[in-house]
């Protein structure tokens, strides 16, 4: 076995053996689970207790039986004083509401609404969607205006976005494109920073306790870099890679065992239990969480983790091998700061414009040369990527980040062969030219 692959076994066996390392690996996966299935059951309990019971006094008299309930919403008509039906609502606590309708709400009078917490936005929405819908029926009935021809006269279009290939037409989608775009963005960003600064911070920890000197004697430096590139790299692989496959099945398991149909139903319509499935008009599909199900169908997921893995691991070996230069060329982590911060810039510039110029013109210019320039293609592409990207844009990004990461290799590792053994001076940028330059 080869010195480098050594350095890659011991690397890759000490980090996946800690504690810190397992831990992550496999609460990560639970923590999200548990977030899903919570929300998800939060969520539909919270529409069984946002019922309301809203007691109406009703100055004007036009709205006598003209409040019909709704799936949060019991309307219940009362008379007397105002004042005694403020008592009445202070004594029955949170979820009862008075609601005062002045005589002369149509011509533009505010309504009241009295309550001992404050109402909620939907269930002031509500209510003023129920009165709206009342006056506007009043007002038809004077113009002598059939309302249900008002309503029926309602042209819906529909646009179905579909996307020509050589292998011919497909549906698309620009949202599902978008979310997955965003969540790619963050995903290479944290990533590639996190296990690049592991790099970075292994190689400051032998370095401070003088192990680099006993290893040094038996490889050479070039290799010590590149075998803790490679072997934290594979690290990050492994992680990810238990991660996609634990959060994929507990997501089934719990959507199986916690969650049913029936409340995946009621979080996508709103729908209370008991509800009367007549006056709640429910989408074909479950409407919302089926539309989302349906956009997130056109999503080539296999062609994207496979992208993913290719610029992930093409970014991390670029950026990795810049972090391992800054982690030779100090002596604590404190002294980072000065080089860290141009290595970053490239990505959270990126990273910035992939919130908007990389997503509403994914095949610009701009978008189209940052997902080609190495430093920058990692997160760029995979923005683009869903959107759809030519084939031989792909091929062009991925030959140009291997030849950034060969040429970014190269001068790390001359840096990196004369900064691991520099103790107690402080680099500069003028140093480590001179480092760079060094023959032998």
């Amino acid at each position: 076995m080869s010195k480098t692959a050594l350095i890659i076994r011991r690397e890759y066996l000490t980090r996946v053996k800690k504690r810190s390392f397992l831990l992550t690996t496999f609460l990560v996966p639970l923590f999200l689970i548990v977030v899903y299935v919570l929300a998800i059951i939060l969520t539909a309990n919270s529409f069984e207790n946002s019922r309301a019971m809203v007691h109406v006094i009703d100055q004007s008299g036009l709205f006598q039986g003209r409040l019909p309930d709704t799936r949060n919403i019991t309307f219940v008509a009362v008379s007397g004083e105002v004042s005694n039906a403020k008592e009445d609502i202070a004594d029955d606590g949170a979820k009862t509401y008075l609601l005062v309708i002045p005589e002369n709400v149509d011509k533009g009078a505010g309504v009241e609404l009295f309550s001992s917490d404050i109402a909620s936005i939907g269930t002031q929405d509500a209510i003023r969607d129920q009165l709206e819908g009342v006056l506007r029926d009043i007002a038809f009935e004077k113009a002598g205006i059939d309302r249900k021809t008002v309503e029926n006269i309602r042209p819906e279009v529909r646009v179905q976005a579909k996307e020509i290939t050589p292998d011919g037409e497909k549906e698309s989608s620009a949202a599902a494109a978008i979310g997955v775009a965003m969540a790619l963005s963050v995903l290479v960003y944290v990533c590639l920073l996190l296990y690049g600064t592991q790099v970075m911070r292994g190689i400051i920890e032998e370095k401070t306790n003088r192990i680099v000197e006993v290893i040094i004697s038996s490889v050479k430096p070039f290799q010590l870099m590149m075998g803790k590139i490679i072997g934290i790299g594979l690290v990050g692989l492994t992680q990810f890679i238990l991660w996609i496959a634990l959060s994929t099945t507990l997501i089934s398991v719990a959507s199986a065992v916690f969650v049913d149909d029936d409340t995946i139903a009621r979080v996508a319509t709103g729908q209370t239990p008991g509800a009367d499935p007549i006056s709640v008009q429910q989408p074909a599909h479950y409407g919302a969480y089926s539309n989302v199900m349906q956009a997130l169908g056109t999503v080539n997921f296999q062609g994207i983790i496979g992208a993913f893995l290719l610029y992930f691991v093409g970014g991390y070996l670029l950026y990795s091998a810049l972090f391992a230069a800054v982690g030779s060329a100090v002596d604590s982590e404190t002294e980072t700061q000065q080089f860290m911060f141009p290595i970053t810039i490239p990505l959270l510039f990126t990273y910035i414009l992939s919130f908007g110029v990389l997503v509403n013109d994914p095949n610009g210019p701009l978008s189209f040369w940052l997902s080609m320039i190495p430093l920058t293609s990692p997160i760029a592409m995979l923005v683009r990527i869903p959107f759809g990207v030519p084939t031989w844009e792909l091929a062009l990004s991925l030959t140009l980040l291997v030849g950034g990461f060969i040429l970014t290799t190269w001068v790390a590792a001359r840096i990196y062969r004369v900064g691991i053994l520099m103790y107690g001076k402080k680099a500069s940028y003028a140093e480590l030219v001179k480092w760079f330059r060094y023959k032998g």
